[in-house]
């Protein structure tokens, strides 16, 4: 049996989850609810509330992509911001993902098909 893997690109309002797999990939999109437009609204009010809102939805996007990588051996987090450090240290901080391998690679935007061709490669070592 072969351990499941996934590749994360991602950055701090999307992420793009890719399995690894034989059969052609697939890839799910989570996205943080903290956009760029709720952002604004909420400075409006105050730039110590939107800070704390921020914080709030970027811990809860944490959070659900933390659920998603629950039943894989192995996964890769990449992509152009710090948002993958800040995924990887909340992780590692939590005893539950302590026998998932977790590796971070810095990667550009990328398509769909960048994206699969990127987790292809990485996995493919192994």
């Amino acid at each position: 049996m072969t351990s499941k893997k996934l590749g994360i690109w991602m950055d701090h309002e999307h992420a793009f989850l890719t399995e690894f797999t034989i059969a052609p990939m697939k890839t799910e999109m989570v996205s943080n609810e903290f956009t760029h437009r709720a952002r604004e609204k909420t400075l409006k009010h105050g730039e110590n509330l939107m800070h704390h809102k921020e914080q709030h939805q970027l811990s809860e996007y944490y959070k659900r992509l933390g659920e998603a990588i629950k039943g894989y051996a192995e996964v890769l987090l990449f992509g152009p911001t710090d948002a993958k450090l800040e995924l990887f240290n909340t992780l590692k901080s939590d005893h539950r993902f302590s026998s998932i391998l977790i590796q971070v690679k810095q990667a550009d935007k990328m398509t769909e098909n960048q994206n699969h061709a990127f987790v292809q490669k990485h996995f493919s070592r192994h």
